[in-house]
């Protein structure tokens, strides 16, 4: 798989932690402890803070029906207190000494961070040290987050239709693999949960053997190494459970739904099945398909912007979305939007259908491709300036099995795209073989019911749930 990596869509905000942009010479230092812990550090001394993250190799796609939802719940209870610490003290520890911490879950990984003054790296990871292997898990504080997270999922999902029409699009997508899973988690799921399912989640995953430490920062290498060893290098790695695979059976058809939820407008989500990293032993795909994608939605000057919105007024919004980083076979190559008052989802699907088309056989004029590529890699470049956006990078390329020698290889890879292979990947991966299509049907609210939210700009579903 080696080196591919593709524009990440966001995660987070990321913040902008330093002045001045990164040039991407800083080199990546890797080290293994004796207990299986991968430590990733990269010294950036544009002001004297540190980006601490513990990544574990475990999220949505590790869970059966009955847990689902269990890898985000643990999350939250990660702050409640170890053996040393009650809730909430480790989170007080970091305000008092002027830093700042959250954590997140995906569908491949969980990960953990702290955002503080350089000075300070040595109790950051000795406090991450100990939740590793001393969390509590005290009942009443679970009996309080698991309804926190239901009614996370009721606000994010529940009423934001437009999220619930691409969960109910991800499922039919993928009929038999773990990616179907949403993040957050089922509702009937949350519902029946118990602590013993967080407790037997976190003794097999959360281990030294399945995790990896990334430093970004004003930092020495040799010198996190030895935090590293001094505050993990006595956990003890455990057997973990086999993982589940990453493929998912073959597509034969067309899927499509109808989904139903109190909205104030209509909505067309459209995705088709595509490689992602797991797949591919060649990136060249995913850099055109990014490429692709760009070309759709890249701006105001991008088709469907142009075409779409602006040209025909088929759509009051739609946009296109594509993210390869991941551990598993496939992934969605996704295109959204609203029609406009007077057309309608028809209208919408038949012009985004004809966009479509058109990438697959008409000429790409070169100032154009040329355009969306500097775009891409203009886009990378300035999120390198994030001290936070170097670290989730490397996290994530950590967490899906590529080298970290992709880092430099995707401006390279994303300017070896032609305007042919960008028509190839259309040709082979935008079919409707591979296709789910979803409609949000609006209904009407009973009584003093309001409608939900419609969740505006939301394209392609969740990539992370943040605690």
């Amino acid at each position: 798989m080696g080196r591919i990596l593709t524009l990440l869509s966001a995660l987070l905000l990321v913040p902008a932690l330093a002045v001045g942009a990164d040039d991407g010479t800083a080199e990546i230092h890797e080290y293994r402890l004796d207990n299986g812990m991968k430590v990733l550090v990269r010294t950036d001394r544009r002001a004297p803070v540190v980006v601490s993250q513990v990544w574990y190799r475990i999220g949505s796609v590790d869970e059966h029906r009955g847990v689902t939802g269990v890898s985000h719940t643990l999350e939250h209870m990660m702050f409640k207190g170890t053996e040393e610490y009650g809730p909430g003290e480790m989170s007080d520890i970091i305000a008092r000494h002027g830093g700042s911490e959250n954590a997140f879950t995906s569908h491949d990984y969980t990960a953990y961070y702290q955002q503080i003054a350089a000075e300070h790296l040595d109790l950051m990871l000795q406090l991450e040290a100990d939740r590793m292997t001393n969390l509590t898990l005290p009942s009443e504080e679970f009996e309080q987050e698991i309804r926190v997270v239901q009614e996370e999922r009721r606000q994010r999902v529940e009423d934001q239709p437009r999220s619930l029409t691409w969960e109910r699009l991800r499922a039919a997508a993928f009929p038999s693999g773990p990616q179907r899973s949403p993040i957050i988690g089922w509702r009937a799921d949350l519902e029946s949960m118990t602590l013993s399912d967080l407790e037997q989640w976190y003794r097999k995953w959360y281990s030294p053997n399945n995790a990896a430490l990334v430093v970004v920062g004003d930092v020495d290498p040799d010198e996190v190494r030895a935090l590293a060893e001094k505050h993990f290098g006595d956990r003890e790695s455990v057997d973990l459970p086999r993982r589940p695979a990453p493929s998912e059976i073959d597509p034969r058809g067309e899927i499509r739904l109808r989904v139903h939820a109190p909205a104030k407008l209509p909505y067309l989500a459209m995705g088709w099945r595509v490689p992602a990293l797991g797949s591919l032993d060649s990136p060249d795909d995913i850099y055109a398909l990014d490429v692709l994608a760009g070309v759709l939605d890249g701006g105001r000057s991008a088709r469907i912007e142009r075409n779409i919105v602006r040209g025909q007024e088929v759509a009051s919004g739609a946009g296109a979305s594509y993210s390869a980083l991941s551990r598993m076979d496939e992934t969605l190559f996704s295109v959204g939007g609203t029609p406009a008052s007077d057309r309608g989802i028809g209208e919408l699907e038949s012009a985004l259908r004809e966009e479509i088309e058109r990438l697959k056989d008409e000429p790409i004029e070169s100032e154009e491709l040329e355009r969306v590529k500097t775009k891409v890699v203009a886009d990378d470049v300035f999120q390198r300036d994030s001290m936070f956006y170097q670290a989730m990078r490397m996290g994530r390329l950590e967490m899906a099995g590529a080298e970290q020698d992709a880092w430099e290889a995707y401006q390279q890879g994303v300017q070896r795209v032609t305007a042919e292979d960008v028509h190839r990947v259309a040709r082979e991966y935008l079919t409707d073989r591979r296709l789910t299509v979803a409609e949000l049907v609006p209904e009407g609210v009973d009584g003093g019911s309001r409608p939900a939210g419609d969740g505006e700009g939301l394209i392609g579903g969740e990539d992370a749930v943040a605690q």
